[in-house]
C-alpha cells in the first residue's frame, strides 16, 4: 500500500494504492466510511457478503471506478498484477468479517 494524498490515519480524505500480485485475496471485511475504487492495472474481481466466494465476483477492469457504501461487508480477488487506488475519509480501518482472516494475526512477533 502506498499513500498517494492525505494521512488515512487522521480524519481527513486520502488516496492509497494497493499493488496486488495475481491472485491475492482479500478476505470479507468492510470499513466504517464509503470508499470508491479504481482500477490502475490489471483486473479487481470484487464481492459482497460475509463469505469469500470467486464465483460470485465481478470484474472491474482498467479505468473502471465504484464505490463501496460504509459497512458493506465485501471481498475480492486479484487477476493478473492489479493495482487500486482507493479514496476515502479517514482515519482508515479495516475490519475481517473473521477476526482469523487478519493477516497482523499470523505476522511473526519481532
Amino acid at each position: 500500500m502506498a499513500v498517494i494524498t492525505g494521512d488515512p490515519g487522521k480524519a481527513a480524505p486520502f488516496v492509497v494504492e494497493l499493488r496486488m500480485p495475481d491472485g491475492y485475496r482479500l478476505q470479507p471485511h468492510f470499513h466504517p466510511t464509503e470508499e470508491t475504487l479504481e482500477v490502475k492495472q490489471g483486473t479487481f474481481l470484487y464481492g459482497m457478503g460475509d463469505v469469500f466466494d470467486a464465483a460470485k465476483t465481478k470484474p472491474m477492469r482498467v479505468g473502471d471506478k465504484g464505490t463501496i457504501p460504509a459497512t458493506m461487508h465485501h471481498f475480492a480477488t486479484a487477476q493478473g498484477t492489479t493495482i487500486v487506488a482507493v479514496s476515502s475519509m479517514g482515519p482508515f480501518v479495516l475490519t475481517y468479517v473473521n477476526p482469523a482472516d487478519d493477516p497482523q494475526m499470523h505476522a511473526p512477533k519481532p
